[in-house]
């Protein structure tokens, strides 16, 4: 049964449409398992102003002091994801919230703890708790943090956590839901990309920013047996489809 990743961002709960819905429950028709990962740095930087803690982006990465650790786990735990859980089973989908400590699901290392703080890399995906919850006709919800083989908790880039996880299921297709319709280069949006044309285009500079991690994510799925991954403003369109470039003998 074919699988696909979505990953949405934190306020998605606020304005997931009906299209949506029609999309994700016309695939499970189509015999599809979806799973979908979840960010939440809008949220997260609402409460890290609201208490005064300093917030730092750095090459698309939040910088995470062990006090905006704290904030990231109770916004994504205890505010974005149950509302997104609760939109999806108003929706008729029943839905489980899952994250770092449910079966050893996400596990890591730090990047650079002293550039970063608590920001974590992706060592292992434990795929055995999402497949029982797709079992169950569930609809994981992931959370992106992880956690050290010591127990220390991790932020994770949602694109990156999105990325690994397809690469983990084997799944068919990714889609990385923004708020913009896809790549845009020369003042055009653009259709189609190769993981070549990914390169090219980080050389050229013409992708910057928090779309960087987007691209290496992609990159590395496909390169690691996704068939193809979508970066779009809205599932019921393509946006930018970006597939493995193709080796000539």
């Amino acid at each position: 049964m074919g699988k696909i990743v979505v990953k949405i961002g934190g306020v998605a709960s606020d304005n997931l449409t009906e299209e949506f819905f029609e999309t994700l429950a016309d695939w499970q028709a189509q015999g599809k398992e979806i799973v979908i990962v979840h960010g939440g740095g809008y949220y997260i930087t609402e409460m890290m102003e609201k208490l005064s803690v300093p917030v730092t982006i750095s090459n698309g990465l939040r910088v995470t002091s062990a006090q905006a650790l704290k904030i990231t786990q109770m916004v994504l735990i205890g505010q974005v994801q149950p509302a997104i859980t609760t939109v999806f089973q108003q929706n008729g989908f029943s839905a489980v919230g899952l994250h770092a400590s449910c079966g050893q699901l996400i596990q890591g290392e730090f990047i650079d703890k002293k550039k970063l703080g608590y920001v974590g890399q992706i060592t292992n995906i434990g795929t055995g708790m999402i497949e029982d919850v797709l079992a169950t006709r569930h609809v994981p919800i992931i959370a992106p943090l992880g956690l050290t083989e010591t127990g220390e908790w991790l932020n994770i880039n949602a694109d990156t956590a999105a990325c690994k996880i397809a690469e983990a299921l084997d799944a068919e297709a990714l889609y990385l839901i923004t708020d913009v319709p896809g790549v845009k280069c020369d003042g055009e949006w653009l259709e189609h990309l190769t993981t070549d044309d990914v390169e090219e285009l980080k050389d050229q500079e013409v992708i910057t920013g928090g779309m960087i991690p987007k691209l290496d994510s992609a990159t590395s799925a496909l390169n690691k047996g996704v068939k193809e991954v979508f970066i779009t403003d809205s599932i019921a369109k393509c946006g930018t489809k970006i597939t493995k470039a193709k080796v000539f003998a």
